[in-house]
């Protein structure tokens, strides 16, 4: 475990993006700040300096100050006093500002262009180095951390040492077999041992006067930072736990390019823009409404060149780093989703089947325990008996989770102690099971 931690602090500390002290250090344009403080005062009416600072997350002295003086110059804006009563010592962070009529003309072209009026957004070079100095690749799974993580699910061993070279490649995973054998709780698993520790994330990204929105409050975790820490660096980025997003049958094509709003006039970040640093599970492949074939054609450029290439809708090309384990998790046979010539370029295809007999008495055992209903060898001996070896049917993982919580339903039901007798293992796979 301190061996772990230590990873982790090293993983937090390697990136910080640095406070800019200037306008010219934010790396955006003189113009293009201007745009977006007089959006805000135009939403506000009237604002207080340093309330204007901390919605646009950048210091107000030598930055929006200095943004404000300019504003101020051309009329767009005018001191109307002071407030901010407990910031002594603050200077003109406390003068309040309101727009004038000539500053509203100006906001509503802006608005025109663009509704983003959120935190400021850092250039699109400093997000791709900002990523890539906080990439995967210095990770490293052991036996003894994967075996840890997984100790929650039957893993045998073999498979155990598949997935720990599969996480250390850095490449895609293919993990395929018969449903309700753990393959995504296999997936969760490996985000939680990988992704320990933590990375910043801008709010958003600026190209060409362009916003991509980054930041996502349901796939992002905020990292709580010590007091003594909040102002070393750059606040339009948020430090959050390394991201794991997952994409069910849902996923559409569309969701993995620039999404750009017609109304707003700026771009929502596609999925693996968002899980860059971290995990994209991609579960159900092979359900979603575009081909595999497709959305495997997709990854191709992105996993051979640790780079994604993303598209605006003027059709201009950007380039973003692809710093993503991406996983791939299917109940259907691997051929009948692709040909070889895809499939190679999977590197790591892990098969997860059925369980053993052994395997399925031990989660069986460990369900039991969890559920608070008592283990009986001679009840499960008669339930694989009868309803499995005399029906000839598959045994899945799922199953003792799913039959012993039947068994507690109609136990509840009947007004008796959950147990493993044979009528309530009988009247539970009755209505459990449905032979296809």
């Amino acid at each position: 475990m301190m061996a772990e931690a230590a990873v982790d602090e090293a993983l937090d500390a390697q990136y910080v993006p640095p406070t800019p002290s200037s306008v010219e250090e934010t790396g955006l344009g003189r113009g293009f700040l201007a745009d977006l403080v007089i959006k805000i005062m135009y939403q506000e009416g009237s604002i207080l300096g340093y309330e204007l600072a901390d919605r646009v997350r950048l210091p107000h002295a030598g930055v929006v100050e200095d943004v404000l003086s300019s504003l101020k110059k051309d009329q767009l804006c005018e001191v109307k006093g002071t407030g901010g009563i407990g910031r002594s010592g603050l200077g003109r962070a406390v003068y309040r500002y309101s727009i004038t009529d000539k500053g509203r003309a100006v906001a509503r072209e802006a608005m025109a262009r663009s509704q983003y009026a959120g935190p400021a957004p850092v250039p699109l070079p400093a997000y791709n180095r900002g990523i890539r100095r906080q990439s995967l690749d210095d990770l490293t799974v052991h036996h003894s951390g994967l075996s840890r993580v997984l100790s929650h699910l039957v893993v045998d061993d073999q498979t155990t040492a598949h997935l720990g070279a599969a996480v250390n490649s850095r490449r895609s995973i293919f993990l395929f077999g018969p449903p309700g054998n753990g393959k995504t709780a296999i997936g969760e698993s490996i985000g939680e041992l990988v992704l320990r520790g933590s990375l910043f994330v801008p709010y958003a990204v600026e190209t060409g006067n362009d916003v991509i929105k980054v930041f996502d409050a349901v796939n992002h975790s905020l990292v709580e930072e010590p007091s003594n820490g909040r102002n070393r660096y750059d606040h339009r980025w948020l430090r959050v736990q390394r991201p794991v997003i997952t994409a069910g049958g849902e996923l559409t094509l569309g969701e993995l390019d620039l999404i750009y709003e017609q109304t707003s006039k700026y771009y929502e970040a596609p999925l693996q823009m968002k899980a860059n640093g971290g995990m994209l599970l991609i579960d159900d492949f092979g359900r979603q409404q575009a081909r595999p074939r497709d959305l495997l054609n997709r990854w191709i450029v992105p996993l051979e060149k640790r780079a994604d290439y993303l598209t605006l809708h003027t059709g201009r090309k950007i380039e973003v780093p692809f710093d993503v384990l991406i996983v791939f998790a299917t109940n259907l046979e691997p051929t009948d989703l692709v040909d070889e010539a895809f499939l190679r370029r999977i590197r790591h295809k892990i098969a997860i089947d059925n369980p053993t007999w052994d395997e399925y008495r031990e989660i069986f055992r460990r369900e039991c325990a969890r559920q608070d209903v008592p283990y009986d060898e001679k009840g499960l001996a008669y339930l694989i008996k009868q309803h499995y070896i005399e029906e000839n049917r598959p045994k899945r993982g799922c199953h003792p989770r799913d039959l012993i919580e039947q068994l507690k339903d109609i136990a509840s039901y009947l007004g008796t102690e959950p147990a493993l007798t044979k009528p309530l293992i009988d009247q539970a796979c009755h209505t459990y099971f449905v032979d296809l």
